[in-house]
């Protein structure tokens, strides 16, 4: 009787489904932060925190884009930049588009959080971190970008402790962490469920949401 732990034969695996998230370091991150972080907390003094998705800290009105100056569009500028290279028609051909931006700039301090929830009605949404609070040298802090598998939470409910041996698969059911660190973008699908841990430094930690739609 033949071993069923044998293959016979070759056979052809297929990643279907694929969800880009991509990050990228703003070659001029150092200098923009620079101007962002002491506008972001002069903004936190003068507007009173607008409640979303976040657990305690600030939130900006989405209107970051009218009162950051050169430093806020040349930020938004990367995204947009980013957004176009990883963007294409049906056919795979490159697109270029003149996106509708929406954004708004967020300030978490000790116990602060995002609680799990998407964009609706965009294509691109990201984040951008002027200040990561410490955690990209001390990830005992949190503050992690959580992002949900939007293939759902069944591959995990029947065998848990169980996965498909195949490249991607290990985190079926599962959530992605992106730690934060200063001057890195991370770009994703805005119907991708995310959220951000509890930050539990004792520091300051910056960041800029924004949204592409058409």
């Amino acid at each position: 009787m033949q071993s069923m732990n044998k293959t016979s034969g070759e056979f052809e695996a297929r990643s279907y489904f694929p969800t880009p998230v991509t990050l990228f370091d703003l070659p001029d991150g150092d200098h923009l932060n620079g101007l962002l972080g002491p506008l972001i907390l002069a903004r936190e003094k003068s507007q009173a925190s607008v409640d979303h998705s976040n657990l305690g800290g600030w939130q900006s009105a989405d209107d970051f884009q009218d009162w950051s100056g050169d430093a806020g569009a040349k930020l938004l500028g990367h995204g947009v930049a980013l957004a176009n290279r990883l963007t294409a028609d049906r056919d795979g051909n490159p697109v270029e588009i003149e996106w509708r931006v929406n954004s708004w700039a967020n300030i978490n301090r000790k116990g602060h959080a995002n609680e799990f929830h998407t964009h609706p009605g965009c294509f691109w949404s990201g984040s951008y971190y002027v200040d990561d609070g410490g955690t990209a040298d001390d990830r005992s802090l949190g503050g992690e970008f959580e992002i949900k598998d939007p293939r759902g939470v069944a591959p995990a409910m029947y065998a848990p402790d169980l996965c498909y041996n195949l490249p991607g698969c290990q985190s079926l059911g599962a959530s992605e962490l992106i730690f934060p660190r200063a001057g890195a973008m991370v770009l994703f699908p805005s119907w991708l469920s995310h959220a951000v841990r509890p930050y539990r430094g004792s520091g300051t930690r910056i960041s800029v949401a924004f949204n592409f739609s058409l």
